[in-house]
Formats: structure tokens, C-alpha cells, sequence
């Protein structure tokens, strides 16, 4: 049966552990559940949770939902471009001159490149290397999208650019700068895409985070709208206004002034997605490591598999043991740099050299411990495509 353990063993029986790989078929769904769930918006692709320029293409040719990308440094930003992708917008601001001048050199050759921008420092320091190459360079401004409760600050620490009086300062140095172009607005609502509101076990909690949602979603639509309603009155004219993540798909569509909607990790649906109450995707992406030790009946080892996500450290970051069923990490060890030991079971049957499954707990993270994932369909692996760090690629 298609996404079994045996079905996964016997595709990879040849294959050297420990090693990543994709189902297409999986992975196929994901992207048709996720053009639906857009509702009509534009989705824009982010590079950092996929790491796999093959797979960005599959996306981008599978529906006319999917159009452009989130990249997450300027250097990554000219690896895509000269791998021919178009319509990238960098989701952080940068700052080290040659990796912008090497951006805008690509944009005064006809590329669609966005600069991201949150204060006046930014647009004066792109604004000067723009006039040394005489390229018109698009701009984007990032509004944080935060909500302060009191004793909490319920998100992460971006812009420092909320309210449209902030906003309007650096609106209009850009508006006035003679090579640069305002090209449209992005606010990421982290809190709302990017916490999980149904962690096994945590009941008064999720409550909890499901209200401080709620309240938030209504914020930020409004603080969203009244930026571009000012910029709207400045008579600047976006080409685009972002918002959002896979997690906060279902608000982010709902706001009429947002054109398109950033998904990235919902395509490979790492671990961390099992914890949402509102949307569930495949699990289409995961890595192998191989059984090496049997220290006791009920206890297996596997060499390697220690790969664990970034963020606040806590078991939720740690990856999670996938296929077969009837396996945890033990506390004390969790999955380790050489080794990761294992209780069994629920009567699971594993033998030296067997393979363990895994899900990383974020997305494009496993790309980074792996040359190549193996694209898997209808139970034969189809092809291998490389990952950045194949391709001799390392941006973060």
C-alpha cells in the first residue's frame, strides 16, 4: 500500500542508508490541496521550506495558482535565477553590498528581483548600489504583523514597521528615490502561520493559542488594509501585497486586499504539521537511516538520523520516527549525531540492516543534510533530484 513501510522498503531495498527522498504521488496531493485551499489567490512559493530546485518546478508547473518565489538570501536569490526561475522576492532584508550588487545586475538583465525593506537605512543603502549600476531596483516593504496581549508578545521579531505611520516614512523615501521602485507589501503572520493550535497531550493550551489566533487574525487584516489603503492614497501602484504561510492560508485568502498567499512547508508536510487543527496535508518527504544494534528485545539503533530542527529548543523540534508504527526516541537520547536508539513496539519486527523511516519536524531543513532526494511514484523511484547542497550550494 502506497505510504506503508513495506511499500517504502522495498522501493529503497538497493539504496544506501541513510539517505532523503520524496513521493511524488504524496507530494502531487499536497499541491493540489493547497491551490484549492488558496481560494483564488496567487501562491507564491518559499524556497526555504523546498531546497530542491527540481521540486520548486513541479509546483510551479502544476497549477496557475502557483506563481513566483520566496527566496531567503540575495546569493540564493542569483542561484535560482541563473537556474531559470523569475519572479523571486527575498523574504529578509539583506545588507552586504556584493550580494545586492550581484542581484541588481541580474535585474538590469530583465530578471524580476524584490529587494525586502523595513526602515529608511535599507532603502538609502539599495538605493546607492541601484544608482552605481543605473538599475531601477522593485522594492518590497515588510510590515510586522505581531500582536502584543499584555506579558506576551504573541509572534516574532521582524519589522519594525506596524502601523501605517510607521509605514509612511520609508513609503515615501521610496516613492521619492530616483532608482528604486515600490512593488508591493508583505506581512508575515508567524503566530497564526507557524504555531501549532493541536499539540497531543496540551489541551488548555491549544485552547488558549486558538483565541490569541482569533484576535490576531483580526489584527492583522486590519492593520494590513490600512497600509495599503495609505499607500493606495499616496497613488503608489503594488504589483503585489503578500501575506501569510501554509498555516494561516484560511484568514490570509479571506482579506480582500491580499493578492497572494506564501505556502512552503505544507508541500513536504514535515512533523511540526501533524500539531494544526485546521488543515492536514501528507507527510511527502522524510529520510532513512539504517538499523545497526538490537541492545535489548525491545530496542533497536540506528546509525545516525540526529537531525533536529531550528527554533526554541524542545522535543517538538526534535524528528519524529515515521514508518513502521510502534517506535519513540527515548528522552534521554533523543536522535543522536552517530546513533539513535529506539523502543519498539506494538509486536514491529525489525532485523539489523532494516530501514527506519523518519519526518523532519520543519520542511527545507532536511535538504541541508542531504545531496539528493529520491523521487519516488507508483512504488519505483522515477529519479534523483538534487538538493542545494548537491548542487554545492549552502546559502544559511
Amino acid at each position: 500500500m502506497i505510504g506503508s513501510y513495506e511499500y517504502y522498503k522495498q522501493i529503497f531495498k538497493d539504496v544506501p542508508k541513510p539517505f532523503a527522498f520524496v513521493d511524488l504521488d504524496l507530494l502531487d496531493a499536497n499541491i493540489k490541496a493547497i491551490a484549492q485551499e488558496a481560494g483564488g489567490k496567487k501562491i507564491r512559493v518559499a524556497s526555504k521550506s523546498i531546497r530542491c530546485p527540481d521540486v520548486i518546478r513541479r509546483i510551479l508547473a502544476a497549477d496557475p495558482a502557483y506563481e513566483g518565489i520566496m527566496c531567503y538570501t540575495a546569493e540564493e536569490a542569483a542561484f535560482l535565477a541563473q537556474q531559470g526561475f523569475d519572479d523571486l522576492l527575498l523574504g529578509y532584508p539583506q545588507w552586504h553590498a556584493e550580494g545586492l550588487t550581484d542581484v541588481i545586475s541580474l535585474i538590469g538583465e530583465g530578471k524580476t528581483i524584490t529587494f525586502m525593506v523595513d526602515c529608511i537605512e535599507h532603502v538609502e543603502h539599495i538605493g546607492r548600489l541601484a544608482k552605481a549600476k543605473q538599475v531601477i531596483v522593485p522594492v518590497c516593504i515588510d510590515i510586522d504583523m505581531s500582536t502584543d496581549f499584555p506579558g506576551l508578545h504573541f509572534g516574532v521579531w521582524r519589522s519594525p514597521l506596524t502601523r501605517w505611520e510607521q509605514v509612511r516614512p520609508v513609503a515615501e523615501r521610496i516613492v521619492g528615490a530616483s532608482w528604486l521602485r515600490l512593488d508591493g507589501i508583505m506581512g508575515y503572520e508567524a503566530q497564526i502561520a507557524g504555531v501549532g493550535d493541536n499539540v497531543p497531550g496540551q489541551a488548555v493550551k491549544n485552547a488558549l493559542i486558538r483565541r490569541l489566533k482569533k484576535s490576531s487574525i483580526r489584527k492583522a487584516a486590519q492593520w494590513r488594509e490600512e497600509v495599503a489603503r495609505g499607500l493606495e492614497a499616496m497613488g503608489a501602484q503594488l504589483r503585489f501585497v503578500n501575506a501569510g504561510g501554509t498555516g494561516s492560508m484560511d484568514s490570509s485568502r479571506a482579506e480582500a486586499s491580499v493578492t497572494e498567499i506564501t505556502a512552503g512547508s505544507g508541500f513536504y508536510s514535515p512533523g511540526l504539521f501533524d500539531n494544526y487543527k485546521s488543515f492536514h496535508y501528507k507527510p511527502a518527504a522524510g529520510y532513512a537511516v539504517e538499523v545497526v544494534r538490537r541492545p535489548q528485545p525491545n530496542i533497536v539503533t540506528c546509525m545516525g538520523g540526529g537531525y533536529t530542527a531550528s527554533g526554541p529548543t524542545g522535543i517538538d523540534k526534535r524528528p519524529k520516527p515515521f514508518l513502521p508504527e510502534g517506535l519513540e526516541l527515548f528522552p534521554l537520547e533523543g536522535a543522536g549525531e552517530v546513533q539513535t536508539p529506539l523502543r519498539v513496539r506494538g509486536g514491529v519486527q525489525l532485523e539489523l540492516g532494516d530501514p527506519v523511516f523518519f519526518r523532519h519536524a520543519k520542511a527545507g531543513e532536511l535538504c541541508e543534510r542531504f545531496l539528493a532526494l529520491y523521487a519516488v511514484s507508483q512504488g519505483n523511484i522515477v529519479s534523483t533530484y538534487p538538493t542545494y547542497r548537491g548542487m554545492g550550494a549552502c546559502f544559511l
